[in-house]
């Protein structure tokens, strides 16, 4: 059947709105481009995943905001990206109010940080922490009242410095073996307990009780 006039213009919508979402998590990648190797960046379904939607090529069009995990020596980090264009953030607290509207960031971000530490976690068989960040993109004036607690909040041109500001808690191959995790479609699918033993978290011949101790 040939689309009504409303079906065109929904879907033109859509296309706009998938284009803008993805310029944007264009931009805050961008800013992670010389962290280095001991960085990775992982794609991943921010959406409940099930089988079906694995044969959906279309299910990230379907976010309303780009979202990506960065992985370095920092830690891991449940990034969500929000385009904020020319209007003007107030922030305070949890709360978030653009154009008078209070759209949930800052819940949604501790939510995708809390269900990819719960993934990753159940598929390594260790506590895997996973840190919600929430990144404007946009030319409009933020102004911050009071920052949330258990969520970082940048620009994306303060992204790179924000995740590299908690210096080093785990090792460059410790981050590219939890990256390898992430990029594994079963993580994300509720795969059955993996046990630890199938990964290797030291160099040969040491163990956990090797490790330096950290200082605070």
């Amino acid at each position: 059947m040939r689309p009504t006039p409303m079906d065109w213009a929904r879907r033109r919508r859509q296309e706009r709105d998938t284009r803008r979402i993805e310029a944007a998590g264009a931009r805050a990648l961008s800013r992670l481009d010389h962290l280095g190797p001991s960085w990775h960046v992982v794609d991943w379904p921010r959406t409940e995943m099930t089988e079906s939607s694995m044969l959906d090529l279309d299910y990230r069009s379907r976010d309303e905001r780009a979202g990506f995990l960065a992985i370095g020596p920092s830690g891991l980090f449940a990034v969500t990206v929000a385009d904020h264009g020319r209007s003007r953030v107030l922030i305070a607290g949890d709360v978030v109010q653009i154009n008078g509207k209070r759209p949930a960031y800052v819940s949604e971000a501790r939510r995708d940080a809390k269900r990819a530490a719960k993934a990753l976690s159940n598929a390594v068989g260790l506590t895997i922490p996973v840190t919600p960040v929430l990144t404007f993109v946009g030319s409009g004036v933020i102004s911050v009242y009071g920052l949330p607690k258990e969520c970082l909040v940048a620009t994306h041109r303060e992204l790179d410095r924000l995740l590299v500001a908690g210096g080093n808690r785990i090792s460059a191959a410790t981050a590219e073996k939890l990256s390898r995790v992430a990029q594994s479609p079963s993580t994300w699918l509720n795969a059955p307990y993996r046990s630890a033993a199938d990964y290797r978290w030291y160099e040969e011949g040491r163990t956990a009780a090797d490790k330096a101790a950290g200082r605070r």
